[in-house]
């Protein structure tokens, strides 16, 4: 921690207040969200599909803003985008602790998307802009405070909300608050360069649009983003399946985010230097796509072996330490691509309307994401009416194996 403290201190103030943002945003983010669906299902007593749609809208009004709130923060400028999306994940996270009506629960919960698709295209351009030419290892750093804030939250929301889930609403609307106001003060306002400004909107999507080694680098990186994902669906579904309801699988669950949170926090600085040491970035992203397919073989012995009897170490064992290791994996192959990547779309865009950019990119790699899950969790659908568990697996193998070989091949043409 103490390298990590010393690189932080290495960039301007607006760099280190940007991270410092980023790890406030996820705590607050993820103080509430694990929970907020016991909520409206058990104190609200809505039925399932109001939850999934109250949590859909969520979702859907942040990947389908992107491109908007990155276009926006091009024009308007970074630290308005940042300070406006954090205000309304204040409004959006106080009605969520306030309010029971589904409309209303519905409006707050579009406001807290909305609020993302402000703040994350400004506060990346912004990074990659006062970052400069350590713009790579400022997003390695980007990370661990990432996903610090990520492993923090839910212990604090579990607390909080042990005390009542609008206790945890309201705390959580308070620290946006608290952040946002440091904003005003102390962020300095950066924005994208005057000549990006003076086109219209239509032509600048439009250019975007005709930046044809863009698009194809984010279709490929769409797979790299339903691999990540499967920390939060497919394996601890696979850890349900072996281990059963009990505490010991939740215990197991649990193990999955440890190792998946506190490896980046330890590890992401480290790796990022090696590979920047030793390998161009066209291939780190080939090898950190590789080694997140490869996360999914330790499953595939695992997925041959009888469960055994209930109650046993060995069962715990056997839902516990294969998805532990593919967690491990996902999260070495992240540390990998992640800094590189975010690297790759800024010169991607020449340097002009990065925060566009990275919208666009958002956007697209949010549909995968969404197309991705339903076609996992098929997949685990079919493997359990068949009996043949290792297929989701093999299919994860094979799209992580599928993804790197395409980035291998847009390096070779010179498109990265």
């Amino acid at each position: 921690m103490t390298g990590i403290l010393a690189q932080v201190r290495s960039y301007d103030r607006s760099v280190q207040l940007l991270l410092a943002n980023q790890f406030t945003i996820n705590l607050g983010f993820y103080m509430l969200m694990p929970y907020l669906a016991a909520h409206l299902a058990g104190s609200l007593g809505l039925a399932a599909w109001l939850v999934g749609l109250i949590l859909g809208v969520r979702n859907f009004s942040q990947q389908g803003m992107f491109l908007v709130g990155g276009t926006l923060a091009d024009r308007l400028g970074y630290k308005p985008m940042i300070i406006a999306g954090l205000l309304l994940r204040v409004l959006g996270f106080a009605t969520l602790g306030l309010v029971d009506s589904v409309p209303a629960l519905i409006a707050a919960s579009a406001a807290t998307g909305l609020a993302g698709a402000l703040f994350n295209p400004a506060t990346r351009a912004y990074l990659a802009l006062d970052a400069g030419e350590r713009r790579v290892e400022a997003f390695a750093l980007f990370n661990v405070f990432y996903q610090a804030g990520i492993l923090l939250g839910p212990l604090v929301g579990m607390v909080l909300t042990g005390i009542g889930f609008r206790v945890t609403c309201l705390t959580a609307a308070a620290v946006f608050a608290v952040l946002g106001l440091v904003q005003v003060r102390a962020l300095p306002a950066r924005r994208a360069a005057a000549d990006s400004r003076r086109e219209s909107v239509a032509a600048q999507w439009r250019g975007i649009l005709a930046n044809r080694p863009f698009l194809l680098f984010s279709l490929a990186m769409i797979g790299s983003y339903v691999l990540s994902f499967q920390v939060y669906l497919a394996l601890p579904l696979e850890v349900r399946r072996i281990g059963g309801d009990g505490p010991g699988a939740t215990a197991a669950v649990a193990v999955l985010f440890a190792v998946s949170g506190l490896s980046t926090i330890l590890g992401q600085t480290r790796v990022t230097a090696w590979c920047k040491a030793r390998t161009e970035p066209g291939r780190a992203l080939v090898w950190g796509l590789l080694v997140m397919g490869a996360a999914f073989l330790p499953l595939l012995p695992a997925a041959a072996v009888p469960v055994p009897e209930a109650g046993g170490a060995g069962r715990w064992l056997l839902a516990a330490v294969p998805p532990a290791l593919s967690a491990l994996l996902l999260a070495v192959g992240t540390m990998i691509a992640y800094p590189f990547e975010m690297d790759t779309i800024v010169r991607l865009s020449g340097d002009r309307l990065v925060a566009t950019h990275y919208g666009l990119y958002n956007t697209v790699c949010g549909i995968g994401i969404t197309l991705g899950n339903l076609g996992t969790g098929a997949a685990l659908d079919a493997a359990r009416a068949a009996g043949v568990s290792a297929l989701p697996w093999a299919v994860l193998l094979l799209l992580g194996t599928a993804c790197a070989a395409t980035l291998y091949a847009l390096d070779r043409t010179g498109r990265l």
